[in-house]
């Protein structure tokens, strides 16, 4: 019998709350040893990894990681929020009772992390002393070792992060056993997989998993799902899948945040970490503050605040090399302890490798297994052209591993947000940026927000897969209150952010060719929207915003055919007046929208002449 109490004291775990939860899925899930750790413990983690091989060494301070190759991506239908309101249900947030999922998730539980050891892990998704600081901390018990490595480059580790709590009870509880991968029926009737936020209650339990978003819950359970409920019940805060970066103009000393929602495939990852155009870079410096989870608050003096509430980067490895992200590569470089997952994998020379990371694949196949372990030589010649790397494969690193990370970036007080931008991948119909002023027609512009990357897939000619926010995945309540909750934030602030929507991907129709440059070169756009934002440039009204005039455009250095420009900065009425009755039958399926979302709605509308 496992002497809970003792452990915990031995650890300088003080908070008596948290020791009773810990006792108590102790004895739910009959662990046979509990270790609670913290940062420090990480190089001997790694090293009892690398003995047991649950990792690999991947080069000097460089880690290799394989989940099992039906667990390699968060499993989206398993994903539930649970509360005790039916009221409670939304469109996406695949809602279910708090009591059924509880019950069923203790009985999955129950013995499954018997011969294994309970990792206890106290977190702080913010830094100390944050205005969300309340919301932050979490205690999670993992029965997996990798998974502790994982949230050690991901979050602030250690008790003193909730022995000192002013409510002892306010942490999220967050539960995550691994289960018997191999015999857990993963895509049929018979899946024993649930990734469940019991939302108001501020608990968390996955079953079922080792990898990503299902298994790191300080990251999307938590610093998605569970903090956009608390922003939303508290009616403090916003809570959103964003990236969020700096710009300093070196010449005049200003300096301008953005933060953004863009879907799956969209460039939010590459734009969060990018680098001044080589041109521009003498007079511009961009900082990295994160790449995928911002919150949001109103501060005294009447302007927007945000920070990233994560300590790294968990970002998507395929096509990241020197021209797409050079800071992603600098921040996995050897020595920064990053942990590479589901890429290919070569034991012998301890390399990595994923589409995109060069042109060709490495020539020699001498030692190159693939994402699920197989022997790249031996492949059959049907199997030729299969992937080496998942298309999910990712790195995990720590911000302070990103060269660009902004100095700030742990400032408890936040960031003021300038410019919130949407963006969503699509050949037509977006221009290159269109700003937004009015605060309804911002939000109406988030919640609208699609993009075509599966849209063939999901069999709809010529509409978007809308993606409100980009949040669709990680919705927690119904989307009538989360826009009321947008507009009421937003519209407290005296000093509003500007709005816009950007879209790197437009391509010549004939061709098929991309008619901008991208990755970044796309910092033009937002230093245009940020001069727009302080009255340098006046841009050209449409029917869907303001466009920037292809004078106020800092062009230099770049090289563009003048009709690819004039395409990017041109709006296309007849497009998007099939579009907005896409949007219109999208916002339908919402109840109890705003009637300011609607009025925006029908002000486009009247705009394009429909």
């Amino acid at each position: 019998m496992v002497d809970v109490d003792a452990i915990l004291e031995a650890a300088h775990l003080k908070n008596d709350s948290v020791r009773e939860y810990v006792r108590y899925w102790a004895g739910v899930t009959g662990a046979d040893n509990i270790e609670v750790v913290s940062v420090e413990d990480d190089t001997r983690l790694i090293e009892e990894a690398l003995a047991a091989g649950e990792i690999l060494p991947a080069g000097n301070g460089l880690y290799y990681s394989r989940s099992y190759y039906k667990d390699t991506a968060r499993s989206e239908e398993r994903t539930i929020v649970a509360t005790s309101n039916p009221s409670d249900k939304g469109v996406y947030n695949n809602w279910y009772p708090a009591a059924e999922m509880k019950a069923k998730l203790t009985g999955l539980m129950t013995g499954a992390s018997k011969g294994k050891t309970m990792y206890v892990i106290p977190y702080l998704m913010s830094p100390p002393g944050s205005p969300v600081e309340k919301y932050a901390a979490g205690v999670q018990l993992t029965d997996n070792r990798a998974v502790v490595l994982h949230i050690n480059r991901m979050a602030r580790v250690g008790a003193e992060y909730i022995n000192n709590l002013a409510d002892p009870d306010s942490f999220v509880r967050a539960v995550h056993v691994t289960g018997d991968l191999e015999n857990l029926g993963q895509g049929t009737p018979e899946d024993k997989r649930y990734f469940v936020t019991v939302a108001d209650e501020r608990t968390i339990l996955h079953f079922g998993s080792s990898y990503g978003g299902n298994a790191l819950l300080g990251k999307i359970a938590h610093g998605l799902r569970q903090a956009a409920y608390d922003g939303w019940a508290s009616k403090k805060f916003l809570a959103e899948q964003f990236m969020l970066l700096g710009i300093t103009d070196k010449v005049t000393g200003k300096k301008w945040h953005i933060a953004g929602g863009f879907p799956s495939a969209s460039g939010k990852t590459n734009l969060a970490m990018t680098l001044s155009p080589d041109a521009l870079g003498d007079r511009y410096y961009v900082e990295f503050y994160g790449d995928d989870i911002a919150w949001m608050w109103v501060g005294s003096d009447g302007r927007l605040y945000g920070m990233n509430p994560e300590f790294g980067v968990f970002g998507v490895a395929k096509d990241t090399n020197e021209k797409t992200n050079p800071t992603a590569i600098e921040a996995i470089a050897p020595g920064s302890k990053s942990i590479f997952t589901n890429v290919a994998y070569n034991a012998k020379t301890q390399e990595v490798w994923f589409e995109g990371r060069t042109s060709a694949p490495p020539a020699d196949l001498d030692g190159w297994t693939d994402w699920k372990g197989g022997l790249i030589a031996d492949r059959l010649p049907a199997e030729a052209n299969d992937p080496w790397a998942h298309p999910n494969s990712r790195f995990t690193t720590t911000l302070a591993n990103v060269p660009n990370v902004a100095d700030d970036y742990e400032n408890p007080v936040g960031v003021p947000i300038d410019g919130i931008i949407f963006g969503g991948r699509t050949r037509d119909r977006e221009p290159l940026i269109r700003a937004i002023r009015d605060v309804a027609e911002g939000v109406y512009d988030g919640l609208t927000l699609g993009a075509e990357a599966t849209f063939a897939a999901d069999g709809l000619d010529g509409q978007l897969r809308y993606d409100p926010m980009s949040m669709r995945p990680f919705m927690s309540y119904p989307e009538g209150p989360y826009a009321a909750h947008w507009l009421s934030i937003i519209g407290q602030c005296t000093d509003k952010p500007i709005f816009a929507h950007v879209n790197w991907f437009q391509r010549d129709a004939e061709d098929g060719h991309f008619l901008w440059p991208g990755y970044r070169d796309n910092l033009r756009a937002l230093l245009w929207l940020m001069q727009l934002r302080d009255g340098e440039v006046t841009g050209i009204e449409s029917p869907v915003g303001i466009l920037p005039a292809k004078e106020e455009l800092v062009l230099d250095g770049l090289d563009i055919e003048p009709a690819d420009l004039d395409k990017l900065l041109t709006i296309d009425t007849d497009r998007w007046k099939q579009e907005i009755g896409f949007r219109k039958a999208h916002l339908e399926q919402f109840p109890n929208l705003p009637e300011e979302i609607w009025e925006a709605h029908r002000r486009v509308a009247e705009a394009l002449g429909e």
